[in-house]
């Protein structure tokens, strides 16, 4: 009974830690790293500060690949 709440508690801790770093605009590296193994698992995983970069550039329109 403990175990299950202690577990339910922590999802819940990794969810709202999740939500929290969206909110403020920080990329959840674990999630990409998931997602590109689930997904594209024969292409290369960016390293952190490279996904991070990307991000930023992608957030605050750095570089030379601005959309809008």
């Amino acid at each position: 009974m403990f175990s299950e709440l202690r577990e339910d508690v922590r999802n819940a801790g990794r969810y709202l830690g999740q939500a929290m770093r969206l909110m403020v605009g920080l990329p959840d590296y674990q999630t990409y790293v998931a997602h590109m193994a689930a997904t594209h698992p024969g292409r290369p995983v960016m390293s952190y500060e490279a996904f991070f970069r990307e991000r930023q550039d992608a957030r605050y329109g750095g570089g030379a690949g601005k959309c809008c």
